[in-house]
């Protein structure tokens, strides 16, 4: 078992269970084979929501992209009245929005929530645009900044390379959460690293084999360390569970089935963070699975053929996922955000096969930032009930 690191809640006996609303067109019955029924819809997106509240998850990350999809924040807002319990991740690409107004979004998002809203902050490129790294992570550093003078002082006042600002009043920016939101980051350059370790508080990472995921989280540990902060850490991963591993390795099959390389291909580069560094170490886990698409045990590189960013999944039987979700929680890992095709259907799976068997809890109730509603329990993922 890879050794732990440093965590923000050491005591905090269970884990933060989020489900996958796939707004950006990333929903099929086969990768690869579009479905009309499941394409990304008002609909069908909102009752992916309605079902991972259902079915007992804590959070639900709404991605975001310009190219396919639809608007995150708007999809948000009208999550509010249909859901009361479930919390709403909502991904926000960092300048796409004057970060003055961005705070007053968030703040009115987060009041329609009741405190609801968590954020999952993006540093990608806009459409036309090619941005040095550095400047884009320097570009999401001034956003957050700001958003925090806007979320605990009374006046934003801030000069930055990007944005400048004096005496901007703070009213309308003033959140129901104490502090604001928590803020969720994924990402691999040294500027990332340090952006997150710096101001986030949940550091998200793809799936890798669990000792290249501890290296990740000891090198992001490190630079959390100067800023005399820790962090807590969080899975990206699909989900195929089954009642036993050969139908859940049958269905892997199957999934991947009618797939094309080049469509595969097509996917994958649509994605306006298709040449990113973490992209770049999805598509090097894939070229060092066995024949059959696995890094480690039931960890099952397939489904990156067809998707940019997250591209591997746990398979297996209940028991076997919960195995290995205990392991990454021995870990250190207080966040899964997990996803299936297609999401609803595989919703049920994971709700009937694996939540009954986990200990769960709200993340931002863990942190203080909202009165909590239900008491955590003391039992660990994995832990029989």
């Amino acid at each position: 078992m890879p050794s732990v690191v440093p965590i923000s809640s050491p005591d905090l006996q269970s884990a933060e269970v989020s489900w996958f609303a796939a707004l950006c067109a990333d929903d099929y019955r086969q990768l690869g084979v579009p479905d009309g029924s499941l394409r990304s819809s008002w609909s069908h997106c909102s009752e992916i929501v309605k079902t991972a509240e259902r079915q007992g998850f804590r959070n639900i990350l709404c991605p975001s992209s310009y190219q396919v999809g639809q608007d995150t924040l708007s999809f948000v807002a009208g999550c509010a009245p249909i859901t009361d319990r479930i919390n709403l991740l909502a991904a926000i690409r960092c300048g796409e929005m004057q970060p003055i107004m961005l705070a007053r979004t968030v703040a009115t998002l987060d009041h329609m929530l009741e405190g609801r809203l968590t954020l999952n902050i993006i540093s990608s490129d806009f459409p036309g645009e090619k941005a040095d790294s550095n400047y884009r992570y320097q570009r999401s550093r001034e956003v957050v900044e700001i958003l925090k003078q806007a979320w605990t002082r009374d006046t934003i006042d801030y000069d930055g390379e990007v944005y400048q600002f004096a005496g901007v009043n703070t009213d309308p920016a003033r959140p129901y959460q104490t502090n604001g939101p928590l803020l969720y980051f994924g990402g691999y350059s040294p500027a990332a690293l340090e952006l997150c370790g710096q101001h986030c508080d949940v550091y998200l990472m793809w799936p890798e084999t669990e000792d290249q995921l501890a290296e990740r989280m000891r090198a992001v540990n490190a630079v959390a360390e100067r800023y005399q902060r820790t962090l807590d850490y969080g899975l990206r991963v699909h989900m195929i569970v089954r009642e036993t591993e050969a139908e859940a390795r049958e269905y892997a099959d199957y999934l991947v089935a009618a797939l094309d390389d080049d469509q595969g291909d097509a996917i994958r580069n649509r994605a306006l963070d298709a040449t990113s560094l973490g992209v770049a170490r999805q598509s090097a886990a894939r070229d060092a699975a066995d024949t059959h698409g696995f890094t480690e045990p039931h960890l099952w590189t397939g489904v990156g053929r067809a998707r940019s960013g997250c591209g591997a999944a746990l398979v297996g039987s209940a028991d076997q996922i919960l195995d290995k979700l205990s392991r990454y929680r021995k870990m250190g890992m207080r966040a899964f955000i997990l996803s299936g095709y297609p999401h609803l259907e595989e919703a049920d799976y994971v709700g009937k096969l694996v939540m009954p068997e986990l200990d769960t809890c709200s993340l931002p109730e863990a942190y203080g930032r909202v009165p909590a509603s239900t008491p955590a329990t003391p039992l660990g993922i994995g832990e029989r009930r």
